[in-house]
């Protein structure tokens, strides 16, 4: 069951810098609407404000399992 889960085994680091490497931050804002990756953003700035933000962390992380579907259909 775990194998069918993407964020299974992933630390939140490792989901950021993906999806950094894969839109860049301007998407990302673009994406999802949070200042961490509007204003000066950076990994460990984006990685603070989402251990402290559930709702942000969430929607960090259905954007990932999204992207990683999208990937696996190609």
């Amino acid at each position: 069951m775990h194998n069918k889960n993407p964020l299974h085994g992933k630390t939140l680091e490792a989901i950021v810098t993906e999806l950094v490497a894969h839109f860049g931050f301007p998407q990302l804002s673009s994406l999802i609407d949070i200042n961490c990756f509007k204003n000066d953003p950076s990994i460990k700035s984006t990685l603070t404000f989402l251990r402290k933000t559930p709702w942000a962390r969430t929607k960090v992380e259905n954007l990932y399992v999204s992207l990683k579907r999208e990937l696996e259909e190609k």
